[in-house]
């Protein structure tokens, strides 16, 4: 599956990709606001080739391209839950050279789009760190609203931060703009 905006393609993760994750998810800054850190070369070879089998069920991982073909980053649909019609939505943007251009932001909206037009979905909730004020502006001109906070679950350089529960449901959504 491919979806296509005006600046980004979300398209399969493939085994090339592999090298990238690693060297993303070793970085100290662009792992701080995500779970995944610390990994390895043949480890992420073997989560790519799971992906790849479509052994994984109700997860739909896609990375994002730029329309020039430059991979920036990941994004996807997780935990898809087709019984209650809700999801858990990830997005990292990897390629630093890449961040505040607005291209993460298309990206959601066209995944978002997609969960809830294609997939019929009914809610997609993501959770965030206090401390990442720049994706809490993102989700929240998306559409997503602040459903909640569980309080001092990360610690950071020797600091406490929150996370926030935030969803969308497919009556608040207002397309792909």
């Amino acid at each position: 599956m491919i979806l296509r905006g005006k600046n980004v393609i979300l398209r399969p993760v493939k085994m090339d990709d592999a090298p990238r994750f690693v060297k993303w998810f070793n970085d100290p800054e662009v792992y701080q606001f995500i779970k995944t850190r610390g990994i390895n070369l043949k480890e992420e070879r073997k989560w790519v080739k799971e992906r790849i089998s479509g052994k994984i069920k109700n997860d739909l991982f896609l990375c994002i391209d730029t329309i020039e073909g430059i991979h920036i980053g990941t994004i996807g649909l997780h935990r898809i839950n087709p019984a209650h019609k809700f999801a858990t939505f990830g997005i990292t943007i990897g390629n630093k050279t890449f961040w505040n251009k607005g291209l993460g932001s298309e990206a959601a909206r066209l995944i978002i789009n997609y969960g809830f037009t294609k997939l019929k979905l009914h809610r997609i909730e993501l959770d965030v760190y206090n401390n990442n004020p720049r994706a809490i502006k993102v989700y929240k001109r998306i559409g997503f609203k602040r459903e909640g906070v569980k309080r001092q679950t990360r610690l950071q350089k020797g600091k406490f931060f929150d996370t926030y529960f935030m969803s969308i449901l497919q009556n608040e959504w207002k397309g792909n703009k």
